[in-house]
């Protein structure tokens, strides 16, 4: 099978010879063998596994992503990051905790530019209608 890795618009081609995956998503680990049915799925962070021709197990931290089987031969990944390394326990370790650090730091950012946007949005309602919000009507 052809295993192509896409990384913020950098694609890498693994191997034309990957005899099987291993992945995980949002209900679990799964495998991809040759002749797998057309499949997309949602990946989270996490490493993503797989045997080459030459069996040697190799690996590819991704940080969130898509993965997708085509024709049975065609394995595609897209993700925000990834990085390959044939030392599964430093990506483990260290890359995958830099990742999770990443999407935490950004849920946090999200959560306070929400919080900020509500409050402007309240701000305005305020203004354009202050007799729901028992404010005092003002000459202009």
């Amino acid at each position: 099978m052809k295993l192509t890795v896409t990384s913020l618009g950098t694609a890498i081609t693994i191997d034309d010879e990957v005899v099987s995956l291993r992945a995980e998503d949002a209900s679990g680990s799964f495998g991809i063998r040759p002749g797998h049915a057309d499949f997309l799925t949602v990946l989270d962070v996490g490493v993503i596994s797989w045997l080459d021709a030459d069996g040697r197990e190799q690996h590819c931290a991704v940080r969130r992503g898509v993965l997708r089987v085509s024709g049975g031969e065609t394995i595609e990944i897209a993700s925000r990051e990834a990085i390959v390394d044939d030392d599964l326990e430093r990506l483990e370790s260290t890359v995958l905790a830099e990742f999770r650090q990443r999407d935490e730091t950004e849920q946090v950012t999200r959560t306070e530019s929400k919080r900020m946007e509500l409050e402007v949005l309240r701000e305005i309602m305020r203004y354009l209608r202050p007799e729901r919000f028992g404010v005092a009507q003002r000459g202009l």
